[in-house]
């Protein structure tokens, strides 16, 4: 009788370890599966990856950022490009408002009206230099990288470009803005905006760094635009120019 009793546990012993076995096979199959499935969902659900692989997206997704930055340094680059484009026309800085209102009551308002329109220039001359960084950016975009812009909000590269260029952008804009406030004569505008200024009774002491300013400005304008040719890229039929681009895009 003992020995049967010892038999039977042993059985339900054996019993309860294959059933432990098989639970977790069983988990661990469905653990791989869920990963799996949403990997897949991440490019575009299971339907979206039987038409694309992942290579075509990538290579879509870097191509269209490519035209839709030579688009816009194309455009800001070019005359009037900031200073005729009331979403990103350089105003004066802010601290020089004091003087722009002095000025204006003694009637010298084409003081600052030249100096205004010298800055914009100077932002236009400088803003080829952001072609090349734009092309490094997205010749840098990670397999992760493309994931989350390609499934991320229309403004996702764009803010990309936001962290991976801003530094070196800054960096390549600063010496050309400040050798194009010369050569454009903002320098000499604002000299000559200062000595009236300063002429005036009773006016506080104001200085402004337009070099940095200008670099600030410029960069706004690059991304506000930037940001714009991207979502026209997701959105606008028409913006896709190649096979590849409707492919992708097309969803």
């Amino acid at each position: 009788m003992r020995y049967l009793s010892n038999k039977f546990i042993w059985i339900m012993q054996a019993a309860v370890i294959v059933t432990l076995m098989v639970c977790v096979q069983s988990f661990a199959g469905n653990s791989w599966l869920d990963k799996g499935s949403e990997l897949l969902k991440s490019f575009g659900g299971s339907d979206k990856i039987s038409a694309l692989t992942v290579e075509e997206i990538g290579s879509g997704l870097k191509e269209a950022l490519k035209v839709g930055s030579q688009n816009v340094v194309s455009q800001l680059g070019a005359t009037d490009g900031f200073n005729n484009d009331a979403n990103i026309h350089i105003p004066l800085p802010a601290s020089l408002d004091k003087v722009k209102f002095m000025l204006g009551k003694v009637g010298m308002s084409s003081l600052f009206e030249d100096l205004e329109l010298k800055l914009n220039r100077a932002a236009e001359v400088a803003t080829p230099r952001a072609k090349q960084l734009f092309v490094d950016a997205i010749s840098m975009m990670t397999l992760q990288d493309v994931n989350e812009i390609y499934n991320g909000p229309d403004d996702a590269a764009t803010q990309y470009f936001k962290g991976k260029m801003s530094p070196q952008l800054a960096k390549e804009m600063k010496p050309v803005i400040d050798t194009s406030l010369s050569e454009v004569g903002a320098v000499q505008a604002y000299d000559n905006m200062m000595k009236e200024y300063k002429s005036l009774p009773f006016v506080p002491d104001i200085k402004a760094n337009l070099t940095d300013y200008v670099v600030e400005k410029g960069m706004d304008g690059i991304f506000y635009y930037m940001a714009k040719e991207e979502a026209a890229i997701r959105q606008n039929p028409a913006k896709r120019t190649t096979e590849l681009l409707k492919k992708v895009f097309n969803k």
